[in-house]
């Protein structure tokens, strides 16, 4: 109970592929990707950012 099985993902990629049909599914993968990524970076800290973070460090 409250995990997903094989047959319950197969399933869902099923209806997934009926709503959307094949041609879209890449699309969409790509655009899922993309934002994943955009999200990962907006959550590291930029090399401006350790460098300031370095400096506080440094001085006492």
């Amino acid at each position: 109970m409250g995990s997903f099985g094989f047959q319950e993902i197969l399933l869902i990629a099923i209806v997934i592929l009926v709503l959307f049909g094949a041609r879209k599914i890449p699309e969409f993968m790509r655009g899922l990707g993309k934002g994943v990524r955009e999200f990962n970076d907006a959550k590291s800290p930029t090399p401006e950012e350790e460098n300031k973070k370095e400096e506080n460090d440094i001085k006492p």
